[in-house]
């Protein structure tokens, strides 16, 4: 994969307060809107995510002026964190850095099932955030793959498309939709 043409966490950066309380409020409004997208998709209540975070609506609007800005810096911050997540767990070993980084990944796959319901998959913020998140966590596939514990006959894009189509099933609870995605590693795994 080609490096995005800017990195995400400038745009994260660029868009987040530099005051103390602007920067607190932002990032509160970033953390009720995931939750409140996770529960109710694309159509969750402005109000709402404004109230969960415990300011008013003028302090939302001033923040994120339109629902789409609000829905383009949540997933930018949901990329941000993969890439952190993979900068984090890069010196463990291959597997459990493929799989600590997996484990991130399908909780962003439910942020993003929303997100992308607002945003257009060719619109150059998606294709940022795609190029970043394979940048991230293509390296640890590869590290996984080279070491002999990740099937061959398979890519980071094959990955990403199994656990994806895993996260986007309904299950019981998040116990339940874990279990089912270690099961399918298992599969991705080469035994010993």
């Amino acid at each position: 994969m080609t490096a995005p043409s800017f990195p995400i966490s400038e745009i994260v950066a660029s868009r987040r307060p530099h005051r103390k309380d602007a920067a607190r409020n932002y990032d509160a409004l970033l953390a009720a809107a995931r939750e409140a997208f996770a529960e109710h998709g694309a159509e969750a209540s402005l109000e709402d995510i404004a109230r969960r975070a415990g300011v008013g609506i003028g302090t939302l609007y001033r923040n994120f002026p339109t629902r789409r800005h609000l829905f383009e810096s949540v997933y930018a911050d949901e990329v941000n964190t993969l890439v952190r997540v993979a900068q984090e767990v890069a010196e463990q070993e291959p597997w459990e850095a493929l799989t600590a980084w997996l484990d991130r990944f399908a909780g962003y796959m439910v942020t993003k099932r929303a997100v992308r319901e607002a945003l257009n998959d060719e619109s150059e913020i998606f294709t940022a955030c795609r190029d970043s998140m394979y940048a991230a966590g293509g390296p640890l596939f590869a590290r996984a793959q080279e070491a002999g514990q990740v099937r061959r006959d398979m890519d980071f894009v094959d990955l990403l498309r199994m656990v994806s189509g895993i996260t986007a099933t309904a299950f019981d609870d998040d116990a339940q939709r874990d279990r089912v995605l270690s099961i399918a590693l298992d599969g991705v795994r080469v035994s010993h």
